[in-house]
């Protein structure tokens, strides 16, 4: 079977006779099918041949592109990469969206979580749990990943660790997580083990500001677990525009740093009034960066250690910003002149929902980094009307992007 993409599938697969997904295409290639499975109700194409190459295609960095799961677009150039972005909003948004580019297009990701298996180590395979895909370094991370994953090869072959069997669900090593402050360059490297004893790591990572030793004790496949110990540095920091937030393992921080300055100035900007409260705060991203602009901030999450690095991250910048554990369901949203939401993509809470359609401030300014979801919640907050919206690519080389919209109140 042969034929020419048409056009890519919101998950940045392109698309064949209307019903047959092809990864890792472009508009405009002319293929030829080898091989199509079922998955989850679509026919997608494992095996393929490109016969004709679209002009849009250009040369992936990355020398495992095509098959580690971890990008979808690189082999698109950049400025396709945003149309098919603000196509994407346009369908779902019924609206245009402007889109700014993210200031870096690859060593922009500041952490990645390399899984450390018996055959490989590197991220998943597309589709395939159980296969990961050896890799020397991601471009997506930069430089500091080549000499992370060869240090760690060293460490696992001369220190005789057992790494992970994903089949089996056996072996101690399972994750090394990398994180970097990209505007400060302090380094932190992160092991997740199951129980067991890990050797000493330093002499092999002597480049790492912190080392950390995680065990998972759960069944869970994840990346992160209870701290055991840690070497060097409790913290690293990052600085966006002149605002340093510490991280640790198990903290969540804006994955593009250099975009995050970009999202920090827009939600600045769209900002009303003095008194503004930071839902869904996290370690304060938003909410320190705006006290330290001259706004009284509050802030509320219902993760109590984001919350704790939250007061921190305050109390290191210098700020009379407060953050407290609290779910969305429960915050008392008046006397605020703006209230800021960034929710998981599940959205907003239906509670948090009437509350600010029956006393909310003048102005929401909300954060998603899912556009079907802040569609529904925004035609819920029916005593709102969006009055500016941009997006960010925060995410390049994945179908991902990021939404920033200004709410006014009507009544």
């Amino acid at each position: 079977m042969k034929g020419v993409i048409k056009r890519l599938n919101e998950d940045g697969f392109g698309i064949l006779y209307n019903k047959i997904l092809v990864p890792f295409s472009a508009p405009g290639d002319e293929v030829e099918i080898l091989k199509i499975e079922k998955q989850k109700r679509a026919k997608i194409v494992t095996e393929w041949r490109l016969l004709r190459s679209s002009p849009i295609r250009v040369g992936a960095r990355c020398k495992v592109f095509g098959k580690c799961g971890g990008c979808t677009l690189q082999h698109i150039d950049y400025n396709s990469q945003l149309e098919f972005k603000k196509e994407k909003l346009r369908k779902i948004l019924e609206r245009d969206v402007d889109i700014v580019p993210s200031p870096k297009i690859f060593g922009h990701r500041n952490r990645i979580d390399l899984a450390v298996t018996e055959s490989a180590i590197g991220f998943r395979e597309r589709g395939k749990w159980w296969s990961v895909v050896d890799i020397e370094e991601c471009p997506i991370f930069g430089k500091t990943s080549k000499r992370a994953i060869e240090r760690l090869r060293e460490y696992i072959e001369e220190e005789k660790i057992s790494t992970w069997k994903i089949r089996e669900d056996s072996g101690f090593l399972r994750y090394m997580v990398l994180r970097e402050g990209k505007f400060t360059g302090e380094i932190m490297v992160n092991f997740v083990t199951k129980e067991g004893e890990l050797p000493d790591p330093t002499s092999y990572f002597e480049f790492a500001d912190s080392i950390y030793w995680s065990i998972n004790k759960s069944k869970s496949d994840v990346s992160y677990g209870d701290v055991e110990k840690y070497w060097g540095k409790k913290f690293i920091i990052e600085e966006l525009d002149g605002t340093k937030y510490l991280i640790h393992p198990n903290s969540f921080f804006q994955t593009n740093s250099y975009q995050a300055v970009n999202l920090i100035k827009t939600v600045e900007k769209f900002v009303e009034g003095e008194k503004v409260v930071d839902m869904y705060s996290g370690v304060g991203t938003f909410g320190i960066y705006l006290a330290k602009k001259g706004m009284k901030v509050v802030g509320f999450d219902s993760n109590a250690f984001a919350i704790e690095m939250a007061n921190k991250n305050a109390e290191i910048n210098n700020v009379e910003a407060e953050f407290f554990v609290a779910s969305d369901k429960e915050v008392d949203i008046r006397g605020f002149d703006t209230v800021i939401v960034d929710p998981p993509r599940a959205g907003l809470h239906p509670k948090l929902v009437k509350r600010l359609n029956d006393h909310g401030p003048e102005t929401i300014v909300y954060v998603s980094c899912n556009p079907k979801t802040f569609k529904a919640n925004i035609e819920q907050l029916n005593n709102y009307i969006i009055e500016e919206l941009i997006a960010l690519d925060m995410f390049p080389h994945t179908p991902h992007i990021e939404l920033v919209g200004k709410l006014r109140r009507l009544i």
